[in-house]
């Protein structure tokens, strides 16, 4: 535990008549969440939390206070929700006296592991176990840095306050709020971990590339034995953490990178790994990283054990796993490599019409990039038949403070200056449609990467798609050949051509709100 000379909170309106708890070990946040009854110990030593209500963001409910610096700034509208300074105010002043009246969890904690970029952000919580979760996610400052600590960001989270819709000018009862003049988050009403992680993603894709010059990815990366660094970009679902665990390659990231005129960099210290039907046999990296120290939320067990199940999705599907990175077996250390000489661009199509492994010109990358496409399978609701159609620009939408042509056209001039291969990777279905065709197996998408990484499709033929133009390899090791070209997969020719050309013109109508930026 750090020792300060009567640490107070009172500088942020929060005069504690409580325990204010300031940067404790781990083992004591853990403790701590036990004996208040709010977590347990599973059989592999990790805690277990349940996050309550809800077990996800809610996008609906984040907004950015709107005054002479975002006005004209920010990316308003379907992400962005503008919230007044005096609501702001309003808000910061019954939250500050929410957690006046309670116990408090400070961690102190970086988010950068370039040093030249690195952001200092202080973090106050209900309770112990956000607080590790905190501790896991993000850099650990050492004991020296804590002694010197001054933040530049303040983020409050008590998800035991219940907003007012009518008095705060809010849309429901939970929230997450950014002040970007006032360097200050808010978060309500909701205990899931995410909306504090994705609150700095979002800072941090605000100031990185206008005040640095640095593009802010929602991917993974990991570098080869030679140096190499791929990225991966790609939604939840289509394998970005899954394919950057690579035990042939060396981790520097899961999820948040920077890309600066010489590296790339994480911009956490841990991974927030989604569980839902974990096993040691498929990933044994992230299986064996779920040990004392790391934080499950919303996992079920075995009857009469503590054993935990991954495949019980009885809470919610999204169930998550957060770690240090230094909990995997296989880093880069620090968490900064070269800048990438390969980009995966991943997507799980449903509609089973985009080849497994497609190369791509610079136009069709950025393109991709600005589209972020994927597709959610048919769930259980009467009458979805069809997979759903899902476009997030970027491959990160909901965490865009600034227009997404900005990141784009950053990517672009990336891709202009250097010799860099990108990648489009299906990793969705073949064969037919979700119901119909069969998702793509694993080891032939490893397979596929791994020819790109090693070289190897640098000797092989390339044909057109006939439709989306993008160049597939005429063979690749490991791979059936005729898995290459999707339409060889189909039955029925003609069903494909109006798939895919159904699925083509989903991308043109979702394009051109870009087009004329």
């Amino acid at each position: 535990m750090i020792n300060r000379e009567k640490p107070s909170l009172a500088y942020l309106g929060i005069n504690s008549n409580r325990s204010v708890h300031w940067n404790i070990s781990a083992f004591d946040l853990i403790s701590n969440s036990i004996l208040d009854h709010k977590c347990e110990l599973t059989s592999s030593g990790a805690l277990a939390c349940n996050t309550g209500k809800f077990t996800g963001r809610s996008p609906k409910d984040k907004y950015i206070v709107v005054d002479d610096l975002t006005e004209n700034n920010i990316w308003w509208g379907e992400v962005n929700h503008k919230l007044s300074t005096e609501s702001f105010e309003r808000l910061y002043r019954k939250v500050t006296l929410y957690l006046s009246n309670r116990d408090a969890y400070v961690r102190d904690v970086f988010a950068c592991a370039a040093k030249d970029y690195r952001l200092k952000i202080r973090v106050v919580t209900e309770y112990a176990w956000q607080s590790l979760f905190v501790y896991n996610l993000f850099l650990r400052p050492n004991i020296q840095e804590l002694s010197k600590f001054v933040e530049d960001w303040v983020i409050l989270a008590a998800p035991g306050f219940i907003g007012d819709p009518k008095e705060d000018d809010i849309r429901s009862e939970n929230f997450t709020v950014i002040n970007f003049k006032k360097k200050v988050i808010l978060i309500g009403g909701t205990a899931y971990t995410g909306e504090i992680k994705k609150a700095v993603f979002t800072v941090l894709n605000y100031i990185l590339p206008q005040d640095r010059n640095v593009l802010p990815m929602h991917c993974s990366a990991n570098v080869g034995e030679r140096g190499d660094t791929a990225i991966f970009f790609g939604l939840s679902g289509t394998g970005k953490t899954t394919l950057s665990a690579d035990p042939e390659r060396k981790l520097i990231g899961d999820d948040e990178h920077g890309w600066d005129a010489n590296s790339v960099f994480n911009l956490e210290g841990g991974c927030y790994a989604k569980c839902v039907n974990l096993s040691r046999e498929k990933e044994p990296q992230i299986f064996n990283a779920i040990k004392f120290g790391a934080l499950l939320e919303n996992v079920r067990f075995f009857p009469k054990s503590q054993v935990v199940d991954y495949t019980d999705t009885s809470i919610t599907e999204n169930t998550r796993a957060a770690y240090p990175i230094d909990f995997m077996d296989n880093i880069v250390e620090p968490s900064i490599g070269k800048p990438p000489e390969n980009i995966f661009l991943l997507t799980a199509d449903a509609f089973g019409v985009l080849p497994p492994i497609s190369k791509l010109s610079v136009r069709q990358a950025m393109y991709h990039f600005i589209s972020g496409y994927t597709s959610k399978v048919a769930g259980t609701e009467i009458g979805v038949e069809e997979p759903q159609i899902t476009f997030s620009a970027c491959f990160a939408k909901p965490f865009l403070p600034l227009h997404p042509v900005r990141y784009a056209s950053m990517l672009g001039e990336k891709l202009k200056s250097a010799s860099i291969k990108v990648w489009l990777i299906n990793t969705g279905w073949t064969g037919g449609s979700y119901g119909t065709g069969k998702r793509i197996k694993l080891e032939y998408t490893r397979a596929m990467v791994t020819a790109a990484l090693n070289g190897h499709l640098d000797r092989v033929d390339f044909q057109k798609h006939k439709l989306f133009e993008v160049e597939m390899p005429v063979s690749c090791p490991g791979v059936p050949t005729a898995l290459l070209n999707p339409e060889n997969t189909w039955a029925n020719k003609n069903e494909y051509e109006i798939t895919a050309k159904k699925l083509a013109d989903e991308f043109s109508k979702n394009f051109k709100k870009y087009k004329e930026y």
